[in-house]
């Protein structure tokens, strides 16, 4: 059994590197990591006993989706193992993983522990990893058991799993249609289930979130979230990312308009104050803020 590495990044340089190092320390080595680089210029990259193949696709509006795919379709390995550009393998992701995938076809999601700031400045300790990462709180734990069926599509998390190659080919990819940020993700989970190719939560299959800034709900990426609801409506018959909409609307950000989403105005000084995450923050919710816009509108329960 062979395992292809993917990720795509732009940016986050340090975070690629730490992902290289962690797999540099897996239990089973990959057979290759393949990179979709969203820039001009390949990434400087540590040493390392396997090949890091990187594919350079420019600057410019590239989706997510097309990266992914890129990535998927250059690697040689039977397996696929996707990891976020700001995750760190445990050294036992790859095994794991690879036990997994001889009993089950489809979608495998592995765990994933978010670290606070300064969590790798001394390097890669796994077992303090394991003291301070955090579940993020609006996902699921760990099975119990090994492998656990995941009923609802929307729980796919592109941000550790992976599949057989044969599955990956049987699901046609990541829809390209996706540009920007959201969407792109949920779509390849309701394809999954429309195909009937399963989706699994694995216990173990453990990676490390490395600490970055963000905003959640993503108010950075009105627009790209707005138009990609869009897509994902006309090709489901309903939107998604509903949560989000929900708290864009409260923010009076974007409404509904003759059964379409449609942007207000820009985000202010305001709304990206109120998402943003805080530095002593490990991750951002999107719960938390929308549990307190729906008290300030008074529609909490």
């Amino acid at each position: 059994m062979t395992i292809s590495v993917c990720t795509l990044g732009y940016g986050r340089d340090e975070h690629l590197a730490n992902m290289l190092l962690g797999l540099r320390q897996s239990h089973r080595p990959p057979r290759e990591v393949v990179i979709a680089v969203m820039d001009d210029v390949r990434y400087d990259v540590p040493m390392t006993s396997f090949p890091v193949h990187q594919i350079v696709l420019g600057r410019g509006d590239i989706p997510l989706a097309k990266a992914r795919n890129t990535a998927a379709q250059a690697a040689r390995g039977e397996h696929l193992v996707f990891l976020d550009i700001d995750c760190i393998p445990h050294p036992a992701l790859l095994q794991d993983y690879a036990e997994a995938l001889q009993t089950h076809d489809g979608v495998l999601m592995g765990e994933v522990g978010y670290l606070p700031r300064g969590a790798t400045e001394n390097g890669l300790d796994f077992a303090e990893f394991d003291r301070i990462a955090v579940r993020h709180s609006e996902r699921p734990g760990p099975p119990d058991t090994p492998t656990r069926r995941a009923e609802d599509y929307r729980c796919f998390w592109s941000l550790n799993f992976a599949m057989h190659r044969s599955d990956f080919d049987a699901s046609g990819g990541f829809d390209e249609r996706y540009v920007g940020y959201g969407g792109e993700d949920t779509d390849f989970g309701r394809t999954c289930a429309d195909r009937a190719i399963p989706l699994w939560w694995v216990r173990g299959a453990k990676a490390y979130h490395q600490y970055h800034k963000h905003h959640m709900p993503p108010v950075h990426h009105l627009d790209a979230v707005l138009h990609n609801a869009g897509v994902f409506q006309d090709k489901w018959g309903e939107p998604t990312m509903q949560h989000w909409l929900r708290a864009f609307r409260l923010m009076g950000l974007a409404e509904p308009q003759n059964g379409r989403w449609v942007k207000l105005r820009d985000p202010g000084e305001a709304e990206l104050a109120l998402t943003r995450q805080q530095e002593h923050q490990p991750y951002a919710s999107s719960a938390t803020v929308l549990a307190q816009l729906e008290r300030e509108a008074g529609l909490a329960a």
